[in-house]
């Protein structure tokens, strides 16, 4: 188990990962020891000396224990060595004069270490300067050099010699003439150094990676490269990005600023045109899904970001499900969770469910009106149910994938008012059923990859209704949409389970 432990693996990644949780014991009870100190000895504050001693033992133990977390964290990598080196031997620095000075504090130890009214303050001192010391470089590791003092103010930058302040932009910044801007200097590396720098950039080379200069993205990570030119869809970069956010290998990780849809078709489109290092837009090739991604950088788009719209559904109330209707879905393998704790609405997904058939439609009648996602994809659903869930008055969204439901059961969809996103991704649906849901006056997003309907038929729908985003599958940022769970409207329930 030992041995386990001084070797990078799962088990110390996961320890290791406590170490910033860890490392603030230290800090706080150390310098509350040395306001203690300090007002002992001034006599502000009448504190006792074992209170301190304690104090500085808590410190110690902490420190230790922060050490050890940290070195375990750092097995795994991806980190500037040399201030990996200085972070670590800061912190060991801390540990072992805060262990010192305990020491010299102690009763029964103090008395027997020469010269200990002399080591005493220097120790404590170091050890206090130390925490400081560690605390710059630890954030410098985790978010790059500079983090602590990236945004000091005037007078203290010009005192200190540091340069003005230079703004961080966390989108792609409005572009004047799109068609003559340089498509990597101008928006790939924007979109990288937005998204993905925090992490792999020279200071943090998290899976050994960085995206900070173009030889350095090409050249890859310990998982190889993180790009191949001119295949954007089996590329590392955008293959992570389309996974699903709880995943592990999902990048940007859990938490953080997640790319746009337009973001990713911009980086797909750029590797498929063979990750050129100096062309212009106008001289690489776009198609019907890069152009209005390009467009969007223009002045006066907004950059990266979809129109924000006002969800059919934003304003719906209706009562709470029964208890007795949600047992009964989730013990027929149903996942169930509330969308809005003050509308009542909820999703139901068969995700984990493939069995599911037209009979257990049934279960869902009891809450019919609470429905608003419905994910039956990768089941075994036919047109009958379509007839059954038609009559779901709050239906939003709903994902039929991969199932064997074809144009008579989607016409039955037709008077679902409610209706903004429908996945028929991989079924009978051809050009009849398509030209049909086109009509449900609501509808934003309907994604038809690998069903029967024809590119013809898509660009003829698409033409004749401009509000609604028909989705063949031709892009790396149709299938991002595509993961993303039919994420087009405006609101964002905290899912919460019921």
């Amino acid at each position: 188990m030992f041995y386990t432990l001084l070797q990078a693996s799962s088990w110390t990644i996961f320890i290791g990962r406590f170490h910033p949780a860890l490392v603030h014991f230290p800090i706080g009870f150390l310098l509350l020891a040395a306001l203690l100190e300090i007002g002992r000895r001034t006599g502000k504050v009448p504190v006792q000396e074992s209170t301190i001693r304690f104090i500085l033992f808590v410190s110690a133990v902490g420190a230790t224990i922060a050490c050890i977390c940290g070195y375990l964290l750092s097995l795994g990598g991806g980190y500037d060595i040399e201030l990996l080196d200085n972070h670590m031997w800061q912190g060991i620095g801390v540990a072992v004069f805060a262990w010192i000075a305990w020491l010299i504090k102690s009763e029964r130890l103090g008395a027997k270490i020469p010269f200990s009214s002399v080591i005493y303050l220097p120790a404590f001192l170091l050890a206090t300067v130390l925490t400081l010391t560690a605390g710059h470089d630890g954030g410098s590791l985790t978010h790059g050099q500079g983090y602590l003092t990236q945004y000091t103010p005037e007078p203290f930058r010009g005192l200190a010699g540091m340069p003005p302040i230079q703004e961080k932009a966390d989108e792609i910044k409005p572009i004047a003439n799109v068609q003559q801007a340089l498509v990597y200097d101008d928006i790939v590396q924007p979109i990288l150094q937005a998204r993905c720098a925090q992490c792999h950039n020279a200071n943090k080379q998290k899976g050994d990676l960085r995206v900070d200069q173009l030889a350095l993205l090409l050249k890859g990570g310990e998982g190889g490269p993180a790009l191949l030119p001119g295949k954007g869809s089996e590329s590392d970069l955008i293959k992570r990005c389309l996974l699903d956010e709880s995943d592990d290998d999902h990048m940007p990780p859990k938490g953080k600023p997640q790319l746009t849809p337009d973001q990713i078709t911009l980086l797909s489109w750029w590797i498929d045109q063979g990750a050129p290092a100096d062309k212009k837009v106008s001289e690489l090739k776009t198609n019907e899904a890069v152009t209005p991604a390009l467009a969007s950088l223009s002045k006066g788009a907004a950059p990266g970001k979809p129109v924000k719209q006002e969800s059919a559904i934003a304003n719906v109330k209706v009562e709470p499900a029964s208890e007795q209707a949600i047992a009964s879905l989730r013990k027929a393998g149903l996942i169930v969770n509330t969308l809005s704790q003050d509308q009542n609405l909820i999703e139901v997904s068969a995700v984990n469910a493939p069995n599911f058939d037209d009979k257990q439609m049934e279960l869902l009648k009891p809450v019919s009106t609470q429905i608003a996602w419905l994910k039956l994809g990768d089941t075994k659903i036919t047109d009958a149910a379509l007839e059954q869930i038609a009559k779901f008055p709050n239906l939003n969204k709903l994902h039929l994938e991969h199932t064997g439901i074809s144009d008579k059961g989607v016409h039955a969809l037709k008077g679902v008012k409610l209706l903004e996103y429908l996945n028929v991704v991989d079924t009978k649906v051809g050009d009849e059923g398509l030209r049909g849901i086109a009509g449900i006056k609501g509808l934003r997003s309907v994604y038809v990859w690998q069903s029967a309907v024809t590119d013809s038929a898509v660009s003829q729908v698409s033409r004749q209704n401009p509000g609604l985003s028909v989705v063949n599958g031709f892009t790396e940022a149709a299938v991002a949409a595509f993961l993303k769970a039919g994420d087009t409207t405006a609101i964002k329930p905290e899912t919460k389970k019921l």
